[in-house]
């Protein structure tokens, strides 16, 4: 076997032979060798970077031709880009992808703002038909007007008899004693008052007590039985006494041959509630007054009154000579808490409008009829009232019978044509 390299013969090219013996006498290590030129070594250099695969060559030159996009991307753009980002050409959902070295696209504020304006009215929109809805169902229709007979026609514009009961349903003896109410059982009219809203302004018309009346025919509210009127006079708050706000209702529209659309009664409670509710009412009083029994002990000029301060000025009678001047101190605190009441501030803040709204919903009682966007407009009525865009007066007197207190026909008729013709009211009370 030969162990050498494959095709080497041990001879160089002069024809020596190294490592294979010699005849010669003298040793190898004797025998002169050739002078090798050895070649230095190359510089160390760094492996050079695979070669990119060449592409292919396109129709128009690579990159050359504005119109031509080869999709390919170079690895510098992650995610979707416009195409003008980094240099790339990458294709994307959406045009917020990420540029290697810069932020990020900045937020589409006005997709947001319009994100934010329209959940913020479908969120006022559900508050507002949900209160509305809340608050209609707390109203208590529970007078019948189907059930009054021979009713004046209707005129133009919208007549609400309200009325102001001595009711104490719901009060503890505590509260009867601190508000001075005493304990009668039953309810009777403490006031009353008719409120006309047309195109001339509102016209606020307050009802004596004692205002000498006749109770015509009518049909018993929970009976059903037809009673004939006989002539008999009285006074106007019995008719409630007798049988309820239908008769009332029955008894106004009668003597007055005006059309009653609505009936709104409150209570003792339920007022006093109110006012304390919207943080009381500011009330200009011309003239110092005291009375035991109502409670009332006020100085002259401008002061807040709470719920049972409002309650006393407006029961005060025995400070008075006339029910006249009672009536009057009914229609202006009436009017200052309607203004009061339905103001931005009030209605603007749900820590003020909800317990207004409860104390007055609770005990308010209504016409069958009644809406909440009806109630909503005899409040701006009244409210117009203070604000002078309409007028408030007594019912013309003429005299009285000793105790009752007698209407001046021929200005009553004036004022009833007044009112159903929706025209500005010229006749003045007492």
């Amino acid at each position: 076997m030969n162990d050498r390299p494959e095709g080497w013969n041990g001879d160089d090219r002069s024809g020596n032979r190294y490592g294979q013996g010699s005849a010669s006498d003298r040793p190898e290590s004797a025998r002169s060798m050739p002078h090798v030129q050895r070649r230095p070594a190359p510089p160390q250099q760094r492996p050079a970077p695979p070669r990119q695969p060449q592409l292919p060559q396109q129709p128009g030159g690579y990159g050359d031709s504005p119109e031509y996009d080869s999709g390919y991307n170079t690895g510098q753009v992650y995610g979707g880009g416009n195409g003008g980002r980094g240099g790339g050409h990458g294709s994307g959902p959406g045009d917020s992808g990420y540029v290697q070295g810069r932020p990020g696209a900045a937020p589409n504020w006005g997709r947001r703002i319009k994100i934010g304006v329209l959940s913020l009215v479908v969120v006022v929109l559900a508050v507002s038909v949900g209160t509305y809805f809340w608050a209609d169902s707390k109203l208590k229709r529970d007078v019948d007007l189907s059930k009054v007979i021979e009713r004046p026609k209707s005129g133009d514009g919208t007549n609400y008899l309200i009325v102001g009961s001595d009711s104490r349903e719901g009060m503890t003896s505590e509260d009867k004693k601190k508000l001075h109410t005493g304990s009668a059982e039953g309810k009777r009219t403490d006031s009353m008052m008719i409120l006309h809203d047309g195109s001339n302004g509102p016209t606020l018309v307050s009802l004596p007590r004692d205002s000498n009346v006749e109770i015509p025919s009518f049909v018993g509210s929970e009976s059903g039985k037809r009673f004939e009127g006989k002539g008999r006079t009285t006074k106007l708050n019995a008719a409630y006494a007798e049988d309820g706000p239908e008769l009332l209702v029955r008894t106004v529209e009668f003597n007055t041959g005006l059309h009653i659309d609505h009936y709104v009664e409150i209570g003792f409670g339920g007022f006093a509630k109110i006012v304390d509710a919207i943080g009381g009412v500011e009330l200009d009083i011309p003239k110092a007054f005291k009375d035991k029994y109502s409670g009332a002990d006020f100085q002259a000029g401008k002061q807040t009154l709470d719920g049972q301060q409002a309650l006393a000025f407006v029961r005060t009678r025995h400070a008075f000579t006339s029910d006249l001047d009672r009536t009057k101190n009914q229609q202006k605190f009436l009017a200052a808490l309607a203004s009061q009441t339905a103001t931005a501030s009030t209605i603007l803040n749900p820590f003020k409008l909800y317990p207004t709204m409860g104390a007055g919903l609770d005990t308010l009682v209504v016409d069958k009829d009644m809406s909440l966007w009806s109630l909503g407009q005899m409040f701006f009525a009244m409210k117009g009232v203070t604000g002078g865009d309409g007028a408030s007066l007594n019912m013309p007197i003429s005299g009285s019978t000793g105790g009752n207190l007698v209407w001046d026909k021929a200005k009553v008729k004036q004022l009833v044509e007044q009112l159903n013709n929706d025209e500005k009211v010229t006749v003045t009370g007492s």
